[in-house]
């Protein structure tokens, strides 16, 4: 099975480029989202370690975001807690997809956590700057300091691309997209192939 990841900025297209690719995709906020509202051992544990800010369950976005605006630091240590539960439901993933050709993985911090193994196909999603902000600014509960927080905790974009096997230019225009993700997709079947 070959594992594509996505790396890029906040706001790159990563997820709509892993729905673009038409391969089953584990999508690491999705199963977050869904830790936080109905996982109620992950609650206890988030609670007991942070009984100032996580109060109510489902776990709120706003008291996660106002968790981690309080203390830059908090956002690992959410992670150390969080991690393994979504590890989890990766290998369940994985396991499930193991006779398929491709999957996608929509993981932040992939490479930041040291998830990445020798065969992983890493394409990194490069993108202008000022189209990251516009997308951004529409999101719903766009809020400039936490994604300013996120991306600290980041590597630098640089460091992504040079670590990708591939690259792949997002100008945000669907039809345009969809052929450069089949081209891609194409690419990577025959690389690995010929290899």
């Amino acid at each position: 099975m070959i594992k594509i990841i996505l790396v890029g900025d906040i706001g790159s297209g990563k997820t709509y480029v892993s729905k673009l690719l038409k391969i089953p995709c584990f999508s690491a906020d999705i199963e977050v989202k869904k830790l936080y509202k109905k996982n109620k051992n992950c609650f206890n544990v988030l609670k007991k370690k942070f009984p100032k800010f996580i109060k109510t369950f489902p776990i709120k976005k706003k008291e996660l975001s106002d968790l981690i605006r309080s203390n830059i630091s908090n956002l690992k240590k959410i992670g150390l807690i969080v991690h393994p539960f979504i590890r989890t439901k990766l290998k369940i993933f994985l396991k499930k997809h193991n006779n398929k050709k491709m999957v996608v993985l929509d993981i932040p911090l992939y490479l930041e956590n040291k998830m990445n193994k020798k065969n992983d196909i890493i394409v990194f999603l490069k993108t202008k700057k000022k189209d990251v902000e516009k997308i951004l600014k529409i999101r719903k509960n766009y809020d400039k300091k936490l994604v300013d927080i996120l991306k600290k905790s980041q590597f630098s974009l640089i460091k992504k691309k040079n670590k990708s096997n591939y690259m792949l230019v997002n100008n945000y225009n669907s039809v345009t997209m969809k052929k450069k993700v089949n081209k891609l997709k194409f690419e990577i079947l025959n690389d690995r192939s010929s290899s």
